[in-house]
């Protein structure tokens, strides 16, 4: 025991502190694999399963959008409610269910009433599990280790994402749409018997908040906290135009294809997910890695200019082989996303005691981003062309990668070995 009363960990081979026993480590790991797996059925599919069913593309904007306003309004409640708990496992735990819960409605009754009640049960839960994954993780490992942590996360869901989307994918085209959402349903099981085997005791409670947590008592100590923390808004503005430009893509893909042939189309959608998921699996610890050498911000442009290029690329490509392939980009602007939005909130977040506070209040930008995003993708579609909503898409994504190059400091700091 130290002076401040704190039990020592055993040292590691490598010389570190041993955050995290090996069971709860591996916990983690699978799941974040099921969780993936479960969300992957909320992805695309459901543009492909509304659109079989007669929905029109302004429709499905809509119910997207509906989805991605409960993350918006949901994010930063979230992320202070898991700051005042000692543990998130419960929480996540009760979220897990609610998404299984949710794919069952959605697959039984495809109707106005039954897609809403399923989204908004899917994106309330959502609004809880990617902060209470981040905090898991910053609570398992030493501070220097999160960045590694974070891509090894990244890593087993892009894998779990890529092997759901093959199966749902097969699913749909052998079976029907609907099964995809019944598969949903059923990966929900394994993601709790996986989040039960992480321990409680093996989380930093102090370490998982960033910090000890600032009180304020009034809203002048509030304003004073955001006044000096204002790389936070600059990020948040950041995600929000990566988000807005981002989301909006495969659903327009996705209805695109289900036009042209409807029979094809879910095998297609499967295909431009599953081909970035490898990418993701490969590159992501190395991300994790490499961001802790060379710092955050290289990392974030490279990303966010994969994403342009992306964009571009797909509005002026018809066959329907080459626009999968050219998918396979996104996998970079998702491992780099994927692993550094969660690091760099626990950047501008440590010593706060607040990182899933601020987490939420970066989801919320995202949250923003991704609906005006399902809403506007879907209607230039519907109103002018595919090619001109991407274009317009692509456009939002070059002035994102510009304001990240002139606006976003460097958030790695030289004591975070410590």
């Amino acid at each position: 025991m130290d002076a401040r009363g704190h039990v020592k960990k055993p040292k590691s081979k490598d010389g570190g502190t041993r955050a995290s026993s090996a069971i709860s480590a591996r916990g983690l790991d699978w799941f974040v694999f099921f969780l993936a797996d479960v969300q992957t059925g909320f992805g695309p599919f459901i543009a492909v399963y509304l659109t079989a069913n007669k929905w029109s593309q302004s429709d499905i904007g809509l119910l997207l959008t509906v989805g991605s306003l409960i993350v918006l309004f949901g994010q930063i409640p979230a992320g202070a409610l898991l700051d005042s708990l000692t543990t998130p496992l419960r929480v996540a735990a009760i979220a897990v269910s609610a998404i299984g819960l949710s794919a069952l409605i959605f697959a039984l009754s495809p109707t106005y009433l039954g897609a809403y009640t399923s989204r908004v049960m899917q994106a309330s839960a959502s609004c809880v599990l990617g902060p209470a994954i981040a905090a898991i993780s910053l609570g398992l490992v030493a501070r220097s280790k999160v960045a590694e942590r974070l891509g090894r996360n990244a890593s087993f869901a892009s894998i779990g994402t890529a092997l759901a989307a093959a199966t749902m994918g097969l699913c749909g085209y052998y079976i029907s749409n609907r099964a995809v959402f019944f598969v949903t349903a059923a990966l929900a099981v394994p993601a709790l018997i996986a989040l039960y085997s992480i321990s409680p005791g093996d989380i930093d409670v102090k370490r998982a908040h960033g910090g000890d947590k600032q009180r304020f008592s009034g809203l002048k100590d509030a304003l004073k906290f955001a006044a000096q923390h204002k790389t936070v808004f600059v990020f948040a503005f950041c995600v929000f135009l990566f988000h807005l430009a981002n989301a909006a893509v495969l659903p327009i893909i996705a209805g695109n294809l289900t036009q042209r042939s409807s029979n094809t189309a879910t095998i297609y959608i499967a295909a431009a997910m599953l081909l970035p998921q490898f990418v993701v699996a490969v590159i992501s610890p190395w991300v994790g890695r490499m961001s802790q050498r060379f710092g955050r911000k290289i990392f974030l442009l490279i990303g966010f200019t994969a994403l342009s290029v992306r964009i571009v690329l797909t509005s002026h490509i018809t066959d329907p082989v080459v626009i999968v392939l050219i998918q396979s980009i996104d996998g970079i602007s998702a491992a780099i996303l994927g692993v550094l939005v969660p690091v760099t909130v626990a950047d501008l977040a440590q010593g706060t005691g607040r990182f899933n506070t601020v987490q939420g209040f970066i989801g919320c930008a995202m949250g923003i981003g991704a609906s005006v995003s399902t809403t506007l993708g879907g209607f230039l579609a519907d109103r002018y062309t595919t090619s001109t909503a991407l274009m317009t898409l692509g456009t939002v994504a070059a002035v994102a990668t510009i304001v990240v190059w002139l606006t976003m400091p460097e958030t790695l700091r030289e004591d975070d070995d410590a």
